[in-house]
């Protein structure tokens, strides 16, 4: 299959695609340029803005460089509602999602990728903790449909990872491997986790989103005409069209940076809620 341009925006690092499933809109982020993208406006802010989870119709859970703040849609109002290594000059935040339980696992990298920089955390309920140090660069932070797994990968490693989690979305064991594409030569970055179980994972310079069973045999991919593909996300009334953002920086190619869609024959997940 191959996907289709939804927005000509050229973003140059696309990043974090949501479907709101109350306002029935994906929002998507270019964190190089400080920007939020959806229904048709654009939202600057001050510092690198990375991912969101939904809190109700009109508000999202945002990570920045420097903090996890809400954000009305409406009215543009940005509130507090805790720090995200506010004292770390070296990173900033890069991929995330919300659980099934409510919670919103965000990771952080180095602003040039610096080694092992980062980290993965999970804010619940009012607290961040770290889950996950001594990473490079954050990525397919994403969870199975029964709350039990999430997976999550170190781009540079080459190894996705998943991980128990116990019943209020706590990892419950250490993270064991779930796919090695070191023998292929495919970066593994932003992911989504099909209605059925199965991994859906942009491949940064390959073009493509890669679906992997819950077994991590491959399945198929989706072109895109970015070679940098970034995250994919569902989205659509019926949750089966999946959106694709990719990224510019570093490259000059007509298709590089946009936002991509594709119907396929599967159905998403609803976007999880973060509860505050």
């Amino acid at each position: 299959m191959t996907a289709t341009v939804f927005d000509e925006t050229r973003c140059l690092l696309g990043e974090g695609p949501l479907w709101h499933p109350e306002r029935g809109a994906l929002f998507w982020f270019d964190i190089l340029n400080r920007r939020l993208y959806g229904e048709g406006r654009v939202h600057q802010f001050d510092e690198y803005v990375s991912a969101a989870g939904w809190v109700d119709t009109d508000t999202l859970l945002v990570a920045s460089q420097t903090q996890l703040f809400t954000f009305n849609l409406e009215t543009g109002e940005d509130t507090f509602v805790a720090p995200l290594e506010a004292d770390n000059l070296v990173t900033r935040s890069n991929d995330g999602r919300a659980d099934p339980a409510g919670g919103f696992w965000i990771g952080t990298m180095g602003i040039n990728a610096e080694r092992k920089a980062g980290s993965i955390y999970r804010y619940y309920k009012g607290t961040v903790e770290r889950l996950f140090d001594r990473i490079t660069i954050s990525n397919a932070i994403s969870f199975a449909p029964d709350g039990t797994t999430a997976y999550f990968t170190d781009t540079a490693t080459r190894h996705v990872m998943r991980v128990a989690l116990d019943d209020e979305g706590w990892p419950a064991s250490d993270p064991v491997l779930h796919l090695d594409l070191r023998g292929e030569d495919l970066n593994p970055d932003g992911a989504v986790v099909d209605a059925d179980g199965c991994l859906w994972i942009a491949q940064w310079g390959a073009g493509r989103v890669a679906r992997y069973d819950a077994d991590g045999a491959f399945l198929g991919a989706v072109s895109v005409g970015g070679q940098q593909a970034s995250c994919p996300a569902f989205g659509g009334p019926d949750l089966k069209t999946l959106f694709v953002t990719t990224a510019a920086d570093g490259l000059d190619g007509a298709g590089d940076g946009k936002t991509y869609h594709c119907a396929v024959n599967v159905t998403g997940q609803r976007e999880h809620r973060v509860i505050l």
